[in-house]
């Protein structure tokens, strides 16, 4: 029993959603469709305008679009 409590919250933990304010390069990348340069380019974004109020602000930073935010917030938080 005390198996199955360990792997559930390891899967739990495989599912959390990756914070878009505090996430690095490798942990952004995590996440199906953000690349090494779509990653860069949030965090560069994040420094330069502060942090998201909204995952789809990341509308805002270059080489991300509306259908890519739409595919990928599911998996991404604002906290």
């Amino acid at each position: 029993m005390k198996v199955f409590f360990v792997l559930l919250a390891m899967v739990f933990s495989l599912m959390a959603a990756v914070n878009i304010n505090t996430a690095g390069k490798e942990e952004l990348m995590s996440v199906k469709g953000i690349g090494e340069k779509k990653a860069e380019a949030i965090i560069a974004y994040r420094s330069a305008n502060g942090a998201f109020k909204s995952v789809n602000d990341l509308v805002h930073v270059k080489g991300l679009g509306e259908k890519s935010v739409e595919a990928i917030k599911s998996e991404l938080t604002v906290q």
